[in-house]
């Protein structure tokens, strides 16, 4: 089925999902130093629901962290003091992006993916763009290398993964991305002493007790996605799904479309 969206043809039969499932696992990945998540059936004295244990349905619980337990989108209500919900920050679901594969750099000892890095990839994969939509992509997705399937399973805590330096991902709000989806844990440092500077840099947050006017209340940073190595670097059409939550993220089903 081909659709237009902004312009485009994209083919809707055709989806590439770069989430990461949520399961009751060991294969699950894990961050911030939490256990896997918990999918069980309801119990009610001898009942169980659950088809096999004889009940009609099978009705289960669910417990996970949406930032630690896989693909998460989140908004800057994750970091400020008064309450925002992505399910009211997050209004419009298609969106032009861009794919860049980038190695981050090792800087006494971190693993930090820097302003040029950011820079020199983003012109190189938009400047022979004939489009402005495509030159202007308003999402940016970046796919760290060397691109383990280890990813998909990894439990990251105490472990200093890469991150975004404060440099690029001010760089990032300066050329107009309004989606961020990155294939770590985290745009920031684990352990960093509740800096956040990368999520400030990012949603333009200069005070989290009292948001200043310029914040970015409709941008969306989305975390622990995979970027199969067999999707290429370049333009696609993303449709970022989320959960209806009233809450500062929401697990989240990436879906990029070739242009």
């Amino acid at each position: 089925m081909i659709a237009k969206i902004n312009n485009f043809q994209i083919d809707l039969s055709k989806p590439i999902d770069i989430s990461i499932p949520l399961t009751n696992t060991d294969e699950n990945p894990i961050a911030w130093y939490i256990e896997k998540p918990e999918i069980e059936p309801v119990k009610f004295g001898d009942w169980i629901g659950k088809v096999s244990e004889g009940s009609s349905t099978n009705f289960n619980n669910i417990f996970f962290n949406p930032h630690g337990h896989g693909t998460h989108t989140e908004c800057l209500g994750h970091i400020t003091r008064e309450f925002y919900s992505i399910n009211q920050c997050l209004k419009q679901f298609f969106f032009t992006a861009e794919l860049v594969s980038i190695e981050p750099e090792n800087i006494n000892g971190d693993l930090i993916i820097t302003k040029n890095q950011i820079e020199s990839s983003f012109v190189i994969s938009t400047q022979e763009k004939s489009h402005d939509k495509l030159q202007n992509p308003e999402a940016l997705i970046i796919r760290t290398v060397p691109n383990l399937e280890l990813k998909k399973h990894k439990n990251y805590s105490n472990t200093n993964p890469a991150y975004l330096s404060e440099q690029a991902a001010n760089y990032i709000r300066e050329i107009g991305i309004q989606h961020l989806l990155i294939d770590l844990p985290s745009v920031d440092r684990e352990e960093d002493e509740g800096k956040l500077l990368s999520h400030k840099a990012f949603w333009n947050v200069k005070d989290v007790n009292n948001l200043n006017n310029d914040a970015r209340l409709n941008c969306t940073i989305t975390e622990m996605i995979y970027v199969d190595d067999a999707i290429q670097d370049g333009s696609y059409i993303l449709n970022l799904q989320i959960a209806s939550f009233e809450n500062d993220a929401s697990p989240s089903k990436p879906i990029l479309y070739k242009i």
